[in-house]
């Protein structure tokens, strides 16, 4: 039976608020001018399915948001974008899930983040099938979304592969506890999607090979680890590649490495191979580090795909 979506997207999303650039936080009462303000859905999640949409994916997302204005501006947002959110439930208890970013010169982005309604996302075992009405299955946000984090994801992720599809993971905010967190889930996951400083926080290991290695162990098939200036490294038991990023003007790195699991997993619902899917990764990180917010810069597949071909690499 054929799926009704490429991809669905499940987990954190958040409402960020950001401005550029902030060289400082006033003191006392007084004001700073900056350039630029905006006001757009994010997180682990939200960031990769805008802009696997961006790409022509058919996208569904499931996710938890709070009951009000902040809300109602994501899922506006995510109608624009054509997603599904048939699975986006309100929280009864919990505001919006939302951050602050000061984006200093140089792109970084200190954040002052508020938990909300993330927190309270549970995909009961009876959606699990709609969930699943599709071709692949990315899970973004693990330790951030505590309700799916107490064993509710596992069921999730067991119950796509047994549907055969193909199941990402990205991650958030890890610590001490999140690979007891991890352990249940990796058996079920072929992509595994940190980025390369969480990664290697994680394995207590610093070699690309030996922290792929450490997340094989525990039962992923393959891992992508995102790198930043120094693009993304891929290992599976077919061997390793690496993957440069590109020669930009970096405005806002915010969700960058969500932008690169969207690209990666529009890639491979397109039939691209695992080196295409990640040179479009690659290519959606960059495109969205142009610019101020998760999916700043990406339009649509065919200039990103320009912008691809006509931009060095690093």
């Amino acid at each position: 039976m054929s799926a009704t979506f490429d991809a669905c997207f499940v987990g954190l999303t958040i409402l960020d608020i950001a401005g550029r650039p902030v060289t400082a936080i006033p003191p006392g009462g007084d004001v700073h001018f900056i350039d630029e303000i905006r006001m757009n859905p994010a997180g682990t999640a939200a960031g990769a399915v805008m802009n696997a949409a961006k790409l022509g994916a058919r996208c569904r997302t499931v996710a938890c948001v709070g009951a009000d204005e902040m809300g109602d501006h994501i899922v506006a947002a995510y109608a624009g974008f054509g997603i599904d959110t048939a699975l986006v439930s309100r929280s009864a208890c919990s505001r919006t899930s939302a951050t602050l970013l000061t984006i200093r010169p140089n792109g970084d982005r200190p954040a002052l983040h508020c938990r909300g309604a993330s927190d309270d996302l549970f995909v009961d075992e009876s959606d699990f099938d709609a969930v699943c009405d599709a071709r692949f299955l990315h899970h973004g946000g693990t330790g951030l979304l505590a309700a799916m984090d107490d064993g509710q994801s596992a069921k999730l992720l067991a119950h796509a592969k047994a549907r055969g599809l193909t199941v990402t993971l990205d991650l958030i905010a890890p610590n001490e506890n999140t690979m007891a967190t991890l352990a249940p889930l990796l058996a079920h996951v072929d992509w595994f999607m940190p980025s390369i400083e969480e990664a290697r926080l994680l394995s207590g290991r610093e070699a690309l090979d030996e922290v792929a290695e450490h997340f094989m162990q525990a039962g992923a098939k393959g891992c992508v680890f995102k790198c930043g200036a120094q693009g993304s490294y891929v290992h599976h038991v077919g061997g390793e590649l690496r993957i440069p990023t590109y020669r930009i003007e970096v405005s806002d790195t915010t969700g960058c490495g969500d932008a690169y699991c969207g690209g990666f997993v529009a890639a491979l619902a397109a039939g691209e191979s695992l080196e295409d899917a990640c040179r479009l990764g690659s290519g959606t990180a960059a495109l969205v580090a142009t610019g101020l917010g998760s999916d700043a810069g990406v339009v649509d597949l065919a200039t990103t795909r320009d912008f691809m071909r006509t931009t060095p690499t690093l």
